[in-house]
């Protein structure tokens, strides 16, 4: 005979059935979307613990390997994980803790450049010879790492790092890899890791390099306009502020901006104070002989004659470019007759040349070539190794240059891109709002002087310590050296603690 019992339990059974089977089909749709989103998006965060000693001091601290998804605003469909790591010291109160997010430019490099060359707890360790692909990814305790004074959240934009699009949509494609969208998108990201991980409250800072720093400034906009999140400060490493400015033959002042580089790698020079008779040039006669252009002779005699003793070239060569010396003349002129070209990326660094007996010649970087390959699989060690994230055989993506090439500059394009409208904006608004400029007196792109012409066109906004510039040894990407890696921490300490 069958109990009450089972009779009831067999009902209970065959009424939970009945209610699975019908389940709404929108909700089951919504769990048959939520599965798919999941089996082809990164994967969820994980935290994991470490300690280190940094200068004496030990520090406990929490990294934390993840991304945040962005949507479709009206469909709610995925559009992209934007992948990142954060450092936060776990031995403090995190809300009285600044935080700082960390961007590299390109556009289409990822942040391990910032994080593994000088900035996170771990760097790659370079050793003392020449840069080289093939040298072993080793990661060390970085003892200049910011982590100290402030907790750093790395993030890889749309296309680069481990970063991942998750539609085919190609117009949705285009607007993630556009000066605008880039700076919508990842001020989307901010604010959401800031909601998840309860940071809201925290002083907030954004770093970034080379068009890095551009994002950075557009980014403060951004934030502040559409995700109701102001900023205390920008640390702008090698900036690109106004692309007229660093590429544009036909802009003079751009001749101006990078004379002193050359300076700087002709005479080896390791402080500002020794280009001071070439920055009073570039700005003054220079310019004047320039712009009396090319009919004047006894102006052509006088470039000559200048430019010459200054970057160190022949004369012959500086003559036949009228004074106006293309940056691939200098990177490969200098020192021709050795048969080594010079980084531009670092004036003062040098490879062999591939093809040194011809008329014309290219060559991959001594420097950005050089750093690419350790540095992306230093990065896929620290992934797997002490985060911990299951990214599985993924590709990080160190340098994108696809991203570069498709990259929506707005209208104008490149030759017309340029953030220190939205700086002086954003200055003039938010009295707090203190600035950072640091550049390798060595750095042939982005080229300190420039930089610095541009930021004398602003006005004191109350005082003129808001927007600093500083100098270290070496290139765009100076803390690569122990030297500038040690006087970039200390610059940037100062901005963030505001001393």
């Amino acid at each position: 005979m069958i109990s009450k019992a089972w009779i009831a339990l067999a009902l209970a059974l065959v009424l939970a059935g009945s209610s699975s089977l019908a389940a709404p089909p929108a909700a089951q749709k919504k769990e048959s979307e939520e599965a798919a989103d999941q089996s082809q998006g990164l994967p969820t965060e994980v935290t994991t613990t470490h300690s280190m000693s940094i200068r004496g001091e030990k520090l406990s601290f929490l990294a934390r390997a993840g991304a945040v998804r962005l949507r479709d605003a009206q469909s709610g469909a995925p559009r992209v994980d934007v992948a990142y790591v954060s450092y936060e010291r776990s031995d403090v109160d995190a809300l009285a803790r600044p935080i700082a997010f960390v961007f590299n430019g390109g556009p289409g490099a990822a942040s391990a450049w910032l994080g593994l060359g000088g900035v996170s707890p771990w760097r790659l360790s370079l050793g003392s010879g020449p840069l080289s692909p093939s040298a072993p990814p080793i990661l060390v305790d970085n003892a200049e790492s910011w982590l100290p004074f402030v907790d750093l959240v790395f993030i890889d934009p749309p296309g680069t790092g481990y970063s991942k699009f998750l539609t085919d949509n190609e117009e949705m494609r285009k607007h993630f890899l556009s000066a605008q969208g880039d700076a919508e998108a990842l001020a989307v990201v901010v604010r959401k890791w800031l909601a998840t991980h309860r940071r809201i409250a925290s002083p907030k800072f954004l770093v970034g390099e080379s068009y890095g720093g551009f994002r950075a400034v557009e980014l403060a906009h951004a934030l502040r306009e559409r995700e109701s999140i102001g900023v205390e400060g920008l640390v702008l490493i090698s900036p690109a502020l106004d692309f007229a400015w660093l590429d544009s033959p036909r802009n003079l002042l751009s001749l101006a901006g990078r004379l002193p580089s050359y300076a700087a790698v002709a005479r080896d020079a390791k402080q500002r104070a020794e280009l001071a008779d070439v920055e009073a040039y570039a700005s003054g006669e220079f310019l004047v002989d320039l712009l009396k252009g090319p009919r004047d002779k006894e102006a052509l005699e006088r470039l000559d004659a200048n430019v010459t003793r200054f970057t160190g070239l022949e004369s012959r060569i500086v003559t036949e470019e009228g004074g106006r010396v293309a940056l691939k003349t200098f990177l490969r002129d200098r020192l021709r007759a050795s048969h080594r070209v010079s980084s531009a990326y670092d004036g003062e660094i040098t490879g062999f040349d591939p093809r040194p007996f011809s008329r014309e010649s290219n060559w991959a970087d001594p420097v950005l070539d050089a750093l690419a390959a350790p540095l992306g699989a230093a990065m896929t060690r620290l992934t797997i190794e002490k985060l911990q994230w299951p990214i599985g055989d993924a590709r990080y993506e160190i340098l994108n240059h696809k991203v570069a090439h498709d990259w929506d500059f707005g209208r104008g394009g490149r030759a017309n891109a340029e953030a220190v409208s939205t700086l002086r904006d954003e200055l003039a608004l938010d009295a707090r709002l203190k600035v950072l400029v640091a550049h390798g007196l060595a750095d042939l792109v982005t080229p300190y002087y420039a930089s610095k012409l541009l930021i004398d066109q602003l006005p004191a906004f109350g005082e003129t310590t808001r927007v600093r510039l500083v100098t270290v040894p070496g290139g765009h990407m100076s803390y690569i050296r122990d030297d500038s890696r040690r006087l970039l921490r200390d610059e940037a300490r100062k901005t963030i603690e505001g001393k």
